[in-house]
């Protein structure tokens, strides 16, 4: 649906600039954008590379391991259904700790990987999602963010006179978030689970 939208978007753009004469201005346009954007992606490898190796440099000193252990009654009252040892526990600790950071880059191919375990918890139904699984995509999609990595690389880019003055209201929206999509789903799932009895 979105493809469709973004689509209808191009469209309507070429065709309200070939009625107005100015054709050439979609092609200046789309070169320049094109352009930008490879700058901005090349610019951002260098911050990306940064904090990936961090996690890597703390997940191999056992930090990981560590923040594991320390989260557990955290994690254990999210995620009752998932065993304290299951591999599905450390990739969503991986996955929270990437996204912690500001790299979501990096949190996706934990968070498949913590969906796919979850997935083997979920007794062979592959068309309905576990209470495990919805958690885990609402604290994903709304994890709370302490360091905008991307955010901050973007402005620093563009030339901001403080690329990190974003940092305090981007852990209070996203604190705000990340405590309403954990509220949302405790009051769903005791709602969905009353009435399943």
């Amino acid at each position: 649906m979105v493809n469709l939208v973004w689509l209808g978007m191009i469209v309507m753009g070429i065709l309200v600039s070939g009625v107005k004469g100015n054709i050439e201005v979609v092609t200046k346009v789309a070169l320049d954008s094109a352009n930008d954007a490879v700058k901005i992606s090349i610019s951002l490898i260098a911050i990306m590379t940064f904090w990936l190796g961090i996690i890597k440099l703390a997940e191999e000193a056992g930090l990981i391991r560590a923040l594991a252990w320390l989260v557990r009654p955290v994690m254990r009252f999210l995620f009752p259904s998932v065993p304290k040892d299951h591999p599905a526990m450390g990739a969503i600790v991986m996955n929270l700790s990437a996204n912690i950071l500001g790299l979501g880059n990096a949190a996706t191919p934990m968070g498949l990987i913590a969906m796919r375990e979850l997935q083997k918890l979920n007794n062979g139904r592959e068309d309905t999602a576990s209470d495990a699984m919805c958690t885990f995509l609402a604290l994903n999609t709304s994890c709370v963010t302490l360091i905008p990595t991307t955010i901050i690389g973007i402005r620093l880019i563009y030339g901001s006179v403080d690329p990190t003055d974003i940092v305090g209201p981007t852990i209070m929206a996203t604190a705000v978030s990340m405590a309403a999509a954990i509220i949302v789903d405790r009051l769903l799932r005791f709602f969905y689970t009353d009435r399943r009895r």
